[in-house]
């Protein structure tokens, strides 16, 4: 198997994995700054400037965590709180305004042909509604939000039995070796194989939103020709399969590399052992737990 390189994928601290700056920005932590700044054009900087000074703050300790830590978990949970904190933000000033404007039609500053007292008194009780509801849907959320993650804990954590888990600059790289899956020069998938790729199609279940590369792998044995049509097939058996498993067709494709991108020396039969495998390449939508809580 791969040797694993600072596996950057499920919850528990036994390895410290190299994040920061080369991770790709959380969705999370992009719509927490896109609601920040909707937050900071609305009337919260003047109805509510203290809830929009907790906001910020939500955001900054989001982005000081991925600046730190990059894409984890911790990471993407303190952006998913800064955006909920602009969104209550905006609906805080809402409710003030809705005050204020009560206040002054009590004073009678406001036209009471245009707006009453009882238009008003509505539309602050529709505001008080609307706060509680995203509340409620917060609290549902995070309860959601941990549950996949657990899901997903334990998947990745059966994968990592069999499979090497890696956080590259172009994506997260599950390898899996190719004596696992096929017979010597053939691309027809073993029956032990099938086991094996449930277990990386429950993970890859997982993440939804997330795009696949399957990519097929040999050896430096054979002609260049034989050796990039057998990378062909194999990534393709593969990618069918973990079709047939759930996994959205147009989320996933394959290719075959040959031996034009060997890991290891192909002078030594452990080498070439090495050089044989399938690289499921991952990118995007959420990634889930950090590799660590796998023990890589």
């Amino acid at each position: 198997m791969i040797k694993r390189l600072f596996p950057f994928f499920l919850l528990a601290a036994s390895v410290a994995p190299v994040v920061g700056c080369s991770s790709a920005v959380p969705h999370e932590l992009a719509d927490a700054r896109v609601a920040y700044q909707k937050a900071q054009g609305s009337s919260a900087s003047q109805m509510a400037p203290a809830d929009l000074q907790t906001a910020k703050e939500s955001l900054d300790r989001a982005e000081r965590a991925f600046k730190d830590d990059g894409n984890e978990p911790s990471t993407r949970d303190l952006a998913y709180v800064a955006q909920r904190k602009a969104e209550l933000a905006i609906v805080q000033a809402q409710l003030v305004s809705a005050a204020r404007d009560k206040e002054q039609a009590q004073k009678g500053l406001l036209d009471t042909a245009t707006m009453t007292a009882e238009q008003r008194n509505a539309q602050l009780q529709q505001s008080n509604q609307n706060l509680q509801r995203t509340s409620q849907q917060l609290e549902q959320e995070r309860a959601a939000r941990a549950e996949a993650e657990k899901r997903l804990k334990d998947a990745m954590a059966r994968l990592n039995a069999f499979a090497a888990i890696k956080e590259e600059p172009r994506g997260m790289v599950i390898t899996l070796p190719g004596g696992v899956l096929y017979e010597s020069g053939k691309s027809a998938l073993l029956p032990t194989a099938q086991e094996k790729l449930n277990q990386v199609a429950d993970a890859l279940l997982q993440n939804r939103d997330a795009t696949m590369v399957v990519e097929g792998h040999t050896d430096s044995q054979g002609d260049d020709a034989s050796n990039m049509k057998l990378s062909e097939d194999r990534a393709k058996s593969v990618r069918d399969y973990l079709v047939t498993r759930g996994i959205a067709s147009d989320r996933i494709t394959s290719v075959g590399k040959g031996e034009t991108t060997p890991v290891a020396d192909n002078k030594s039969p452990e080498g070439r052992a090495n050089n044989r495998r399938v690289e499921i390449v991952v990118n995007g939508g959420n990634k889930g737990p950090s590799s660590k809580a796998a023990g890589l």
